[in-house]
């Protein structure tokens, strides 16, 4: 204890503090306790619908040394944004205590997300001698759930799913020792007063077994299909080593090529399959656990199935001690794929885990503790030194991102696919987790769902709602709805722009190269290959790739063979039919006849930009891929194929159209239709494609840096999610001397989209 007593020269002085960030549900007040015992402060901690509050008494240094280790050594979950404080008289407090929480004044707290298991609590959960010893949910301070059951502010046990469940007196004592590590955990609890694990068959009927988990590890040792309820949702898990299962589960859930993601129980296990270096095994073991796309290790024990295709595999480590009691049975890894149908959200009840996921799995693993809202596991990809995200969810929500500047109350309700929503106050934009592709009704109602929820527990009503241009997009009807509110519509990729500049704190302008598949232009095209001189209140389009007919609109995404039609047409004109391309032996004459007319008279055959539509086409020509089983894979196969870098590349060109440049696809089209016709390999083909992207846009890059004196890139969209086409295009400008910035906070494709709407909507809003 340090300067217990104040000497008759120490005034004792009072100070009030309010504390705002993430500090609820982190072990602050246990924290605050403690530290305050150490500088013998008395005075009084708790929670408040802002943050926390406290009031310290003691002499003037020691409420200073306070103050400095209140913010420099706070607990690792904890997240200080600010910290006010006034001086206060003196009440003359006898000693240190936690009162009980407060939720009056506006709520400006922020939440923790969902927290892995702890090293104490795995500790005690392996431990024979330990009471909560194989307990599925033992927590502490440190790691458990928290956004997934939190149904209000502030962040207190009635205010939770846990509080279905009444403490025993052992967690109690537990729970109210300032000195023990779950003081105050909300979801504190044991096998004596605290959810319970129980194993059913397809038809409702429960498996009677001592161990239920013990049960569904030799099930999914026999090859069934176990539906497993996790921390945000349900997994669907079989042995990733037997391919008649991971066959069979892929068939049931209408999943026929996308890749499975897989837990395994430590890093070792991990090793057996996978390359992985110091930066990515970081990751894996962080409390926020994501999958993390690996290298895959050749020869290895896994199914072929689980990764066709692909030379990574998304890989995680446990994060719950369920799943820990459940890999402990020695597997190698478990596929642990979303439980739900293709495209389906997440199944988070029981009932309806029966319901929908019935007809695929044999057994369910099911527990009684509510999660409140569904979350997927985060997906992550270690790229040019920085760890970037495919999908932000598990762990990383709601976590903020802090913007540069102080924005009003505004919903943004996102894209089409892979839509997140955004909701600002003040300097915080909170990006929602993936809610999905809003193309059925169970997505839009989680949807909604996501906006009130998080509209309720962050206490924000927005006077502004910003929404892609699209006029089609079930979002953008979301938003017109609304009554009560503005409305401004955001072009799809200066959102994909200003989501990067707002997570990198830039101001405009800036280059900006947004490259997807699909975004509606200001001219009612499918952009997607845009060079754009942005801003956060608007852009102008600097350069594009020419259009060209997209045959049969949202058909050629699913069929890339046409847009492989499309590119050789309006190359070759009618003369590409005489070419020798793998692609003529695999789609019938009729069927490329049809295209050709589809073309030649503009029948459903609206014009596109987009550079993700020119990866499938290329895919198509040197017979990688014709038809997609999902979103993006002719793509990332292309990108799977390249060889490594090389330093030959296709001829390429633009034009300048109007104060545009035009970028022509037909000499890179000519190029590798040439290498196709040799029989060169698509490994060769693929790399010299990347090589000419790659040395195109810089080159485009420096003209334009000398007709704008702009020398800041910023680079988004889902085409980046390519990791050849980022880190090398990355290198490139940064040889050239250009300052580049890309995404590591939002995803760079279009589940960063609705940050950026956000920010344009509130630059946009300063004019009214």
């Amino acid at each position: 204890m340090i300067n217990r007593t104040i000497g008759p020269e120490q005034s004792v002085v009072a100070l009030k503090l309010t504390i705002k960030g993430i500090v609820q549900g982190v072990g602050f007040r246990p924290f605050v306790h403690q530290l305050a015992s150490r500088y013998g402060l008395n005075g009084e901690v708790a929670n408040t619908s802002s943050g926390v509050d406290i009031h310290v008494e003691g002499s003037d240094e020691n409420v200073r040394t306070f103050v400095k280790e209140l913010v420099e050594k706070s607990p690792p979950l904890a997240h200080i944004t600010e910290v006010s404080s006034s001086h206060e008289p003196v009440r003359n407090y006898d000693r240190f205590v936690i009162q009980p929480s407060k939720s009056q004044g506006p709520r400006w707290t922020l939440i923790s997300p969902d927290v892995a298991i702890c090293d104490d609590c795995l500790s005690e959960l392996f431990d024979p001698e330990d009471r909560r010893y194989q307990y599925p949910f033992i927590n502490c301070t440190n790691c458990g759930p928290r956004y997934t059951i939190i149904d209000d502010i502030p962040y207190d046990r009635p205010k939770t799913s846990m509080r279905h469940f009444t403490m025993c007196p052992e967690c109690q004592k537990e729970y109210d020792d300032p000195a023990n590590r779950r003081f105050h955990a909300q979801p504190n609890c044991c096998a004596e007063c605290g959810p319970t694990v129980a194993l059913y068959d397809s038809r409702r009927v429960r498996v009677l077994a001592r161990d239920p988990i013990k049960k569904a590890a030799e099930l999914l040792k026999q090859g069934y299909i176990v539906a497993i309820k996790g921390l945000g949702g349900f997994h669907l898990a079989v042995d990733a080593e037997n391919t008649s299962a991971v066959t069979r589960l892929r068939k049931k859930k209408h999943r026929e090529e996308k890749p499975l993601a897989v837990m395994s129980y430590d890093l070792a296990r991990i090793r057996r399959y996978a390359h992985i270096d110091p930066a990515e095994e970081a990751i894996l073991s962080s409390s926020r656990r994501p999958i993390v796309l690996i290298k895959k290790r050749e020869p290895n024990p896994l199914s072929p199935q689980i990764s066709p295709r692909n030379k990574n595999f998304g890989a995680m480590l446990p994060y719950t001690p369920l799943h820990y009691l459940l890999l402990s049975h020695d597997f190698t890894a478990l596929v642990m794929t979303s439980g739900n149908l293709s495209e389906e959200p997440i199944v988070i009840h029981n009932n309806e885990a029966f319901t929908r996921l019935g007809n695929i799995a044999d057994y369910f693993l099911i527990h009684n503790r509510d999660i409140y809202l569904r979350c997927d596991d985060s997906i992550v990809r270690r790229v040019s030194g920085s760890t970037r995200l495919i999908r932000r969810s598990r762990g990383y929500v709601p976590v903020p991102i802090f913007l540069r500047e102080k924005v009003p109350q505004i919903l943004a309700c996102g894209a089409e696919l892979k839509n997140t929503i955004c909701l600002t106050k003040g300097k915080n934009a909170f990006v929602s987790q993936h809610i999905g592709d809003l193309k059925d009704l169970e997505t839009c109602r989680f949807f909604e769902l996501t906006i009130r929820h998080m509209e309720r527990i962050l206490n924000i009503h927005p006077k502004i709602i910003a929404h892609d241009l699209h006029p089609d997009y079930l979002s953008t009807r979301y938003a017109q709805e609304q009554e009560g509110a503005k409305k401004i519509p955001v072009q799809h990729h200066h959102a994909h722009i200003v989501s990067c500049m707002a997570e990198n704190k830039l101001d405009g302008p800036v280059l900006g190269l947004s490259f997807d598949g699909t975004g509606y232009g200001t001219d009612g095209s499918i952009w997607g290959g845009e060079v754009l001189i942005a801003e956060e209140d608007g852009f102008k389009r600097a350069a594009h790739i020419a259009y060209l007919p997209m045959p049969g609109g949202a058909a050629a995404i699913k069929e890339p063979w046409r847009m492989a039609i499309s590119y050789l047409y309006e190359t070759f004109g009618e003369s590409f039919l005489e070419l020798r391309l793998p692609l003529f032996w695999r789609v019938e004459k009729e069927k490329i006849k049809t295209i050709c007319q589809m073309i030649s008279r503009g029948i459903n055959s609206p014009q596109t930009s987009s550079l993700g539509r020119l990866f499938d086409g290329v895919a198509a020509i040197v017979g990688i891929r014709n038809k997609v089983a999902y979103e993006g894979q002719a793509a990332v196969e292309l990108e799977m194929a390249a060889g490594g870098t090389t330093e030959k590349c296709y001829e390429y060109t633009w034009q300048q159209k109007k104060g545009v440049y035009e970028i022509l696809f037909q000499p890179i089209i000519s190029g590798v239709v040439r290498d196709a016709e040799k029989r060169l390999h698509a490994s060769e083909i693929s790399s010299k494609f990347h090589a000419t992207l790659i040395q195109l846009f810089s080159d485009l890059c420096s003209v334009l840096r000398e007709d704008t004196g702009l020398n800041r890139v910023v680079l988004s969209g889902g085409v980046f999610q390519n990791a050849i086409m980022l880190g090398s295009l990355t290198e490139a400008l940064e040889k050239k001397g250009f300052e580049i910035f890309s995404h590591s906070l939002v995803p760079t494709n279009d589940g960063g989209i609705s940050l950026g709407q956000a920010v344009v909507a509130a630059a946009v809003a300063k004019h009214y």
